[in-house]
C-alpha cells in the first residue's frame, strides 16, 4: 500500500495545483512510483466530442512527468467553475464517496507515493442535497495528513492561522506549510513566514518563488512528509 498526503489551501487560486505538480515532480526525479488523485474538479474545458478534460490532473500530469494515465486521477470532472458541489447540481453526476474511496484506493494500490489534492480550501463541500460530504470527510475516511498551501503575501497571516485552527478544532492532522510567490526580499513575506509558524506551530517546509521548476526542499524531508 502507498504512503499518502493531502494537499489542501488557504483558498482557490493560491497555487495548489503548481505546487502539487513540483511535488510529483521531484518524486518522480528520485526514481519514485508516484501518483495523483483529486476526488472532484470543477472548471474544466469541453472538448468537440463533449468529453471533458481534467485541467489539473493535466498540469501535475505535465508539469511532472508521471506515467499514470489521466483517466485514474479525477472520478468527478465538472464544467461549471464553481465548487463542487454546486457545479454537480448544475450538471448532475453528484459525488459518491463509495465510488471516490474505491478510486482512490485503487490508485494506492498501484502506486507507492500518492498525493491527493482537494478543491479550494479545507472546507470545500463536495455535494450538499441529500446527502452532504466535505472534503474532510474523504480526508478522515482515510486518515490522511495535510499540508497547506498558501499565497506567501498580504492575508496570509489570517487565512494560514484560521485554516490550522479549523483543521486542529476537527482533528485533522497538518505537517506543516508550503508557501507559493514567495519573495526572499519581501519583509512581508519573510515576516508572514515567522508569524504563520509562531501562530499555529506549524513549520513552513518549503517556499516556492514565481517561475521555480523545481521545489526547493531536501527529498528526505518531503519523503518524510508521507505516511
Amino acid at each position: 500500500m502507498s504512503k499518502n498526503i493531502f494537499i489542501t489551501g488557504t483558498g482557490t487560486d493560491v497555487g495548489k495545483t503548481y505546487v502539487t505538480g513540483l511535488i510529483l515532480k521531484k518524486l518522480r526525479k528520485a526514481g519514485k512510483n508516484a501518483a495523483y488523485y483529486k476526488a472532484a474538479m470543477s472548471g474544466n474545458e469541453r472538448c468537440s466530442d463533449g468529453s471533458l478534460i481534467p485541467g489539473d490532473a493535466l498540469q501535475v500530469k505535465r508539469m511532472s512527468d508521471i506515467e499514470q494515465p489521466i483517466n485514474e486521477m479525477c472520478p468527478y470532472v465538472y464544467e461549471t467553475a464553481v465548487s463542487p458541489h454546486l457545479a454537480s447540481k448544475i450538471e448532475g453526476n453528484p459525488v459518491e464517496m463509495e465510488r471516490v474511496l474505491k478510486e482512490f484506493d485503487s490508485v494506492c494500490s498501484r502506486y507507492d507515493y500518492v498525493t491527493a489534492e482537494g478543491s479550494g480550501g479545507i472546507l470545500c463541500p463536495l455535494r450538499f442535497d441529500d446527502q452532504k460530504i466535505q472534503l474532510e470527510d474523504f480526508i478522515k475516511a482515510r486518515n490522511l495528513s495535510c499540508l497547506i498551501i498558501a499565497d506567501a503575501g498580504l492575508g496570509t497571516i489570517n487565512a494560514v492561522t484560521l485554516t490550522a485552527e479549523y483543521m486542529k478544532a476537527h482533528r485533522i492532522s497538518a505537517k506543516g506549510i508550503i508557501f507559493n510567490h514567495f519573495d526572499k526580499d519581501s519583509s512581508l513575506h519573510r515576516d508572514n513566514l515567522i508569524m504563520c509558524e509562531h501562530l499555529t506551530g506549524l513549520k513552513v517546509v518549503a517556499c516556492v518563488k514565481d517561475g521555480d521548476a523545481d521545489l526547493d526542499m531536501p527529498f528526505e524531508i518531503l519523503e518524510g512528509l508521507y505516511e
